[in-house]
């Protein structure tokens, strides 16, 4: 057997658990502001530092993984994050919050991205596209079936052993992960020339490039909207008059058109080469983002999840491959850190702000206006990429 797709199972159960808790953290919502009285924003900052926790620890995670492998720094960061929702149970105060799940999930979520899809795209030259997509697959599958099991543990055992059972779960299945990632192929003629590739840039030399600035902005602006949809969207929908548990099905529609999302988008990337893969993406974002502020019935709902969904699981594919398609594998981990630190400047500030508009006029309707300007710009950008440099 082929033991690089024992090394994409780790990489997509990294995904699936990581991502399927930050999503459950929106399930908490509507139960946290009834038994502490919270307000959004509060909440949101949550969310918010532990994505600027993942930004400033992206790079660190990267160049890890870029010199010792992924086996050791999906362990620790796995363990963060399954520590995380275990210590969630002594929640009483918002500054725990804060600090638990701010800094613990910023650390897990620093490696879902940048070590997995890196470690991918170095064992799969050639096929880069589509298996990112497959990996990320992973995170549909966790967005889908973790809210929902939240949902399920919390009219069960109550929100707190909720937390407590996601923890346990996440410790074991994110070992599990880290020792499948870090798995090597038994036979060198398994494996697709040039798998262990050094050609390309250095990150010294990337930074030299319009290439790379114009990839960490296009990241900051729509990054922005997926972090902020997630968080926010299954308020939106109670507020439109869902049930909460009718709510969260917006985040599993969401995860289960990205799952097309991801896989098309990775064909692709490996076909059509990033920039127009990049274009496609983030066109449906823009409009999707800009349809929801005029959406006033909640069926609608599920029109913008499925297209936003598409779009959300193309977008995370994407990056990966087009780093690598533009700079070469010599620094990949710590070129796509990078790109991911400037995306978590927008991504944690934008669920925060969103919050807070909500807080102050009771409504999202000018937040998600602001994201579907954001994701336009990110899609004028994307044009002016111009040829990879490898």
């Amino acid at each position: 057997m082929d033991r690089r797709y024992l090394i994409v199972l780790g990489a997509l159960l990294v995904q699936s658990v990581t991502i399927g808790c930050v999503f459950a953290y929106g399930v908490f919502f509507t139960v946290l502001e009834e038994e502490f009285g919270w307000s959004r924003t509060q909440l949101s900052t949550a969310t918010a530092l532990a994505f600027l926790s993942m930004g400033c620890t992206a790079i660190v995670a990267g160049r890890l993984n870029d010199q010792i492998g992924p086996r050791w720094v999906i362990a620790v960061t796995g363990t963060c994050t399954g520590a995380a929702y275990l210590f969630m149970y002594f929640l009483s105060s918002p500054w725990q919050l804060y600090l638990i799940y701010g800094v613990f999930v910023g650390l897990g979520l620093a490696a879902h991205d940048v070590v997995t899809l890196s470690t991918v795209a170095r064992w799969f030259p050639r096929r880069r596209g589509v298996m990112s997509g497959v990996v990320k697959v992973g995170t549909a599958g966790g967005q889908m079936l973790v809210p929902l099991l939240a949902i399920a543990l919390i009219s069960s055992v109550g929100w707190r052993h909720a937390f407590v059972v996601l923890g346990l779960c996440a410790i074991a299945l994110l070992l599990v992960a880290a020792w499948l990632i870090g798995l090597k192929p038994a036979e060198p003629r398994q494996v697709e020339a040039p798998v262990l590739e050094t050609t390309g840039l250095s990150f010294k030399q990337a930074r030299g490039t319009r290439q790379l600035w114009i990839m960490c902005a296009m990241q900051f602006f729509f990054f922005s909207s997926l972090t902020t949809i997630p968080t926010h969207i299954a308020s939106h929908g109670v507020d439109s008059g869902m049930t909460a548990t009718v709510a969260a099905t917006l985040l599993s529609t969401i995860a289960a058109s990205s799952i097309a999302g991801r896989l098309l988008v990775g064909l692709s990337a490996d076909k059509l080469g990033g920039q127009h893969t990049f274009i496609l993406c983030l066109t449906g974002l823009a409009l999707s983002l800009g349809s929801l502020v005029y959406i006033t019935s909640p069926s609608m709902l599920y029109g913008f999840a499925i297209v936003y969904g598409f779009s959300h699981g193309g977008l995370f594919t994407v990056v990966s491959p087009t780093v690598a398609e533009y700079f070469g594998m010599r620094a990949h981990g710590v070129i796509f850190g990078a790109i991911v630190f400037f995306g978590t400047i927008g991504g944690s500030s934008m669920p925060v702000i969103t919050g807070m508009i909500f807080d102050k006029l009771g409504s999202y309707d000018i937040a998600f206006g602001l994201l579907a300007t954001m994701a336009a710009l990110s899609l004028v950008l994307a044009t002016l990429l111009g040829k990879p440099k490898v």
